[in-house]
């Protein structure tokens, strides 16, 4: 009877401490799942799923001009205007067209920016002036050339690069390139001009050490592999929406094929979030992009997302100045490395960038883009501690990290030019007045635009800024295309983003304001804004739910209201070749 008894007790010791086991587990991951966005950005591996079950639908010849409900006189208005815009963009630009239409059957990089230039319903009718790349090949002052001499004022920004202007950089290039010549591309042995940027980038990041890399994406992945070596902990925080370079292991979700489950992809500004940082002991380290702080939650705003009017930005940098300082203190408690990726923001928000704009010091800090004076680069600073690449007792216990071109004398002699140069008292001014500036001239264009009595704003965060549109339509996509034909240069991700250099004069940007008007005056008159009452950001959304179901099933949508046009109108062309495609952005921004 003592022995059965025993066997019982222990037994029932071992079920205690298993259910104890189960109720934590459930407990943190409760905990984990209210730290996350409500939205599919929030969940990367739904989104990811759901991606795939997106399937490919085109709206036909007579009804992609009447996705919104518009009536006939309207459609007809539309129908010509663009055909006009396609006519008038090729008269302007033959030879830059017919070599991008070449070029791309070769770069799978155009074809993949031809195809999500606006919601995938309506871009296999969008003539080849509005889908293919622009090819250039000088540039001036804040313009650019195309090959038929077109010159126009660039918004594009060189995806960030260009912070000072394209003769600045020039200039750090050919005098960089000069100081060097003896040399050559020898890899392996440094020039000396090496010691002289570790000081600066130490002096700039207020870290320790260095280590250079190919690219942006290079760096943050070197900054997220020494922080998991050097903490022996397993788990990275990233925040929704935020975009930290095309390697898998920061982008767990669309656009990445491979299944990531040491990332975590968390609330912005979230005390939920806080709550997970502060109880757990098996994150390593929490990745920030700063330019969160411009649209928290969401990602970089792109037209291939515009299916309605709900894009938004919410930039608040005092209250993103103590999130980022409730965060540090945290990091700093439970050991975990907080990580600035200012691949982007770096030189662009100050001399020290987003440390010294929020007033935060990061633990390790990854540059890219414009700190090479012109040349791709990748940048990790941190401490010594950090930045180790061995254990002094267990010597096969090491992290490796290499990279042929990582120290090319060439860049290294241009970024020493840039950084030399921003050091000048010109620019450490400039950078004294540059926040003040910018939003003056936004504030400048809003008034323009409200005289104007056009549905647009513009938002910014300091000199990068967004086009908002004011009042719901299925066609604000099309903006992009009249920007184009007024001479403005954007990105191919449209108006969602539009990087201003630094050495536009007031004189530049009032030019800019007035051909964004234009632009915008010759879209109205077009009739791609027409209203009416039924036409609501929720109605659009609602058309567009139904338009898909009844591409999966059209005797399904039958049984369904279709909000915006009748059912005679609202027939889908699906491909019959195409099962499932992967919508890398529109499944994610489907909310608008």
């Amino acid at each position: 009877m003592e022995e059965t008894y025993a066997v019982t007790f222990t037994q029932f010791i071992v079920l205690c401490a298993v259910i104890i086991y189960l109720v934590n587990k459930i407990r943190v991951r409760l905990a984990l799942s209210k730290a996350k966005h409500p939205s599919l950005r929030g969940h990367s591996k739904w989104s990811r799923r759901l991606a795939k079950c997106v399937k490919f639908f085109e709206y036909k010849e007579d009804s992609y001009f009447a996705v919104d409900g518009a009536p006939a006189t309207i459609q007809e208005q539309r129908k010509q205007a663009f055909h006009q815009l396609k006519e008038r963009m090729a008269a302007n630009s033959p030879k830059t067209i017919a070599f991008s239409s070449n070029l791309q059957q070769s770069v799978s990089d155009l074809q993949f920016t031809s195809k999500y230039r606006v919601p995938f319903p309506f871009r296999n009718q969008l003539p080849k002036p509005f889908t293919l790349s622009n090819i250039v090949k000088e540039t001036r002052g804040t313009q650019i050339k195309d090959l038929d001499g077109n010159w126009r004022y660039d918004l594009s920004g060189s995806y960030g690069v260009n912070v000072f202007g394209y003769d600045f950089y020039k200039s750090c290039m050919q005098a960089g390139s000069k100081s060097v010549a003896d040399l050559g591309p020898v890899l392996g042995p440094y020039h000396p001009i090496i010691a002289e940027n570790v000081e600066l980038i130490k002096n700039i990041s207020g870290l320790d050490e260095v280590s250079f890399h190919m690219s942006g994406t290079e760096a943050v992945m070197q900054a997220v592999r020494l922080a998991r070596y050097n903490t022996g902990k397993k788990y990275l925080v990233r925040f929704c929406g935020a975009y930290h370079g095309w390697w898998d292991g920061v982008q767990p979700g669309v656009g990445n094929q491979r299944d990531i489950n040491d990332v975590y992809t968390l609330n912005d500004q979230s005390e939920q979030t806080l709550h997970v940082l502060s109880t757990r002991n098996d994150i390593a380290c929490v990745l920030i992009n700063p330019l969160q702080a411009f649209h928290p939650n969401a990602d970089s705003a792109s037209d291939v997302g515009l299916i309605g009017s709900l894009r938004a930005t919410n930039f608040d940098k005092a209250a993103y100045s103590t999130w980022l300082k409730r965060l540090r203190e945290i990091c700093t408690q439970k050991n975990i490395v907080l990580i600035f990726d200012e691949v982007f923001t770096g030189f662009r928000l100050g001399y020290r960038g987003a440390q010294q704009y929020f007033d935060v010091q990061a633990d390790m800090v990854t540059y890219g883009k414009t700190i090479g004076g012109g040349l791709p680069i990748g940048v990790v600073a941190s401490s010594h501690t950090l930045m180790k690449r061995y254990k002094d007792k267990q010597p096969a216990h090491v992290s490796l990290a290499r990279g042929t071109f990582n120290s090319h004398p060439s860049v290294m002699a241009s970024m020493n030019e840039f950084l030399i140069r921003i050091q000048h008292p010109d620019i450490q001014q400039q950078y004294e007045q540059i926040e003040s500036v910018w939003d003056e001239r936004v504030a400048k264009f809003n008034e323009r635009l409200q005289q104007a009595n056009l549905p647009l704003k513009i938002t910014n965060m300091q000199s990068i800024l967004s086009v908002i549109y004011t009042k719901p339509s299925r066609y604000n996509w099309m903006f992009q295309f009249y920007l184009r034909a007024n001479n403005l240069e954007l990105s191919w991700i449209g108006s969602g983003r539009m990087i201003m250099s630094f050495d536009y004069t007031d004189a530049d940007f009032d030019q800019v304001i007035t051909q964004f008007i234009t632009a915008a005056e010759e879209m109205a008159a077009d009739g791609w804004w027409w209203q009416s009452s039924n036409l609501t950001n929720k109605t659009i959304k609602q058309q567009f739910v139904y338009d898909m179901v009844s591409a999966y099933s059209p005797l399904l949508a039958k049984f369904l209201p279709s909000p915006l046009m009748s059912k005679l109108k609202t027939a889908v062309k699906t491909s019959s070749s195409v099962n499932a495609v992967n919508i890398a952005k529109t499944s994610s921004t489907i909310k608008e």
